[in-house]
């Protein structure tokens, strides 16, 4: 005999659907950042925690590259700027 616990599904668990989703949108978000030259796409890993899941600081950043924190703001200024294109970013519509 099971359980209550055993037969009522986790509301907080992925269905394969979402694991696959998630996965995609990672392939589709990676093809995006690819489109920046090295420095621009490894700021934006390091600023939106795509690293290791902790956001870091411009300070943080700058610290790591051995520039300012405002060398670090241009970088993504200009990045987010290339970001802005649709045709860059056409892929990514379809997570929002």
């Amino acid at each position: 005999m099971y359980s209550p616990q055993e037969v009522i599904a986790d509301p907080a668990a992925e269905t394969s659907e979402d694991v696959l989703m998630k996965q995609f949108m990672r392939e589709d978000l990676n093809k995006v950042l690819d489109t920046l030259n090295l420095r621009e796409k490894q700021v934006v890993r390091w600023r939106f925690g795509l690293e290791d899941g902790r956001m870091k600081t411009l300070q943080e950043i700058g610290e790591l590259m051995g520039v300012s924190r405002e060398r670090i703001r241009q970088i993504e200024s200009c990045a987010f700027r290339k970001l802005k294109s649709k045709k860059r970013t056409k892929n990514l519509w379809q997570y929002i």
